[in-house]
């Protein structure tokens, strides 16, 4: 079958927009119609060669280079077909997509943790997880899929391990929101970021993601959320969805309201979900940390982004911690459908965030619109 998508032919190269070849589903796979595909910045990670495994690591899944992929790995969509043995999906049912599998097996997902299964070791590239054949290809060669996914494409072939099934009452561009950014920045503040009530929360990084942390430190009863980020529209729109203060820095900050907004003691918990988490953005949330606070590394770094400033003594005496988070610490067939409902109750912001609606032969500028600080989230409608 040939379908549209947006792929990435090599590091640093445009998104282009071309045919490729999709098989029909095997065992325990799912064929989907695409219906949205959210513009996440991860994307953009793999296309710059931020998360490129190194070649011994992609060798192992049988693949040389990660180039060329499709992109996308937020969406929604309808089920066209179904393969062998899988249980719960038909065609006809509303989808929205994971970019981490849940197999409900390993060790990972029995002690219930299945944000970090085992078979996300394979997401980034190389075959079906169900198989290790291929069922996309270009120009008569594999192809990989972002995140096993690929939902810059008309139609996507995938794991049943990667769909969540949803009502088909919700809104499927506002499953799509949920299925990654939303999501990974809600469960960020609530659940791995503890935050509780009468907390001070700061978010560095307003986009897709911020606005999900900003909406979650609401939602656990944070008496005030500081939105930080040097793009002051992108701040003025965290107001609107519920932050109660803003600066460009956390410099700024510190030196015009924080001290009296928190009598010296400063955030509980900050939470980074700037574009691209760079090593000397950990000390900058340090820096307006309370004693006994939380940083929670939302955002992605590049994979060889070893170094960090940090002022290790004060972490130690101020009995401060870093955590990292994938998809927030949550379970995604449990977060999707309860942020959807939050939404469909109209408690939780999404058309808000959306900045704009691209078609798939426009995904190259709308990365182009993120970059230059136009998007807080674009979304691709097919």
């Amino acid at each position: 079958m040939k379908v549209k998508a947006a792929i990435a032919t090599e590091e640093n190269g445009p998104w282009i927009t071309t045919m490729i070849d999709i098989d029909e589903p095997k065992a325990h796979e799912v064929k989907v119609k695409m219906a949205f595909a959210g513009m996440c910045h991860s994307d953009e990670h793999g296309r710059t060669g931020d998360m490129t495994a190194p070649p011994e690591v992609l060798g192992f899944f049988g693949v040389k280079s990660m180039f060329p992929f499709v992109g996308g790995h937020e969406g929604s969509g309808i089920v066209e077909s179904v393969g062998e043995n899988v249980v719960g999906l038909a065609p006809g049912d509303h989808v929205a997509v994971s970019f981490i599998p849940s197999c409900g097996r390993c060790l990972s997902c029995a002690s219930g943790q299945p944000y970090i299964c085992d078979l996300g070791a394979q997401t980034l590239a190389g075959p079906m997880i169900s198989d290790g054949t291929w069922r996309h290809h270009y120009e008569g060669e594999p192809l990989n899929r972002f995140a096993q996914l690929g939902t810059f494409s008309e139609y996507i072939v995938t794991h049943e391990a990667s769909l969540v099934k949803i009502d088909p009452w919700y809104d499927l561009r506002a499953a799509a929101l949920i299925s990654c950014g939303l999501a990974t920045g809600f469960g960020s503040a609530v659940t791995r970021g503890g935050v509780k009530p009468g907390d001070v929360v700061a978010v560095i990084g307003c986009g897709g993601v911020g606005a999900g942390a900003i909406q979650g430190a609401i939602h656990a009863g944070a008496r005030a959320v500081i939105a930080i980020d040097p793009n002051e529209s992108k701040v003025e729109r965290a107001k609107l969805i519920g932050a109660t203060h803003g600066a460009p820095s956390t410099l700024d900050a510190a030196f015009t309201f924080l001290g009296e907004l928190t009598s010296g003691q400063n955030c509980n918990v900050v939470i980074l979900t700037p574009g691209r988490l760079t090593g000397d953005l950990i000390e900058q949330a340090r820096s307006i940390l309370a004693k006994g606070g939380t940083i929670v590394a939302t955002a992605i770094a590049p994979f060889d982004q070893t170094q960090v400033d940090l002022n290790l003594a004060m972490l130690t005496l101020y009995n401060q911690e870093i955590k990292g988070t994938v998809f927030g610490s949550e379970a995604p067939r449990v977060q999707i459908p309860r942020m959807l409902r939050l939404h469909h109750e109209g408690k939780l912001f999404i058309d808000e965030i959306i900045t704009k609606e691209y078609s798939l032969d426009e995904v190259n500028q709308g990365y182009l619109d993120l970059e230059e600080g136009k998007n807080v989230r674009g979304v691709v409608r097919f």
